[in-house]
């Protein structure tokens, strides 16, 4: 059985953007804030793509 990950970390966000590993970091916390999350809670792949207007088929490539 075949596991994807539900949940995005800085580093695939450095992946996908080309930008650095901190942007990651900021964007996820942005995304946290606009999203109305507590610090500990994890940022889904599907929330990424809704704020990123990034498709998910295009994250899976960068991820897997």
């Amino acid at each position: 059985m075949n596991h994807k990950r539900a949940c995005i970390y800085p580093k695939d966000i450095q992946r996908i953007t080309g930008r650095s590993e901190r942007y990651g970091r900021k964007l996820l916390n942005d995304i946290k804030e606009y999203l109305d999350k507590k610090p500990h809670q994890f940022i889904t792949i599907n929330e990424f793509s809704e704020y990123s207007g990034i498709e998910i088929d295009i994250i899976n490539l960068y991820i897997n």
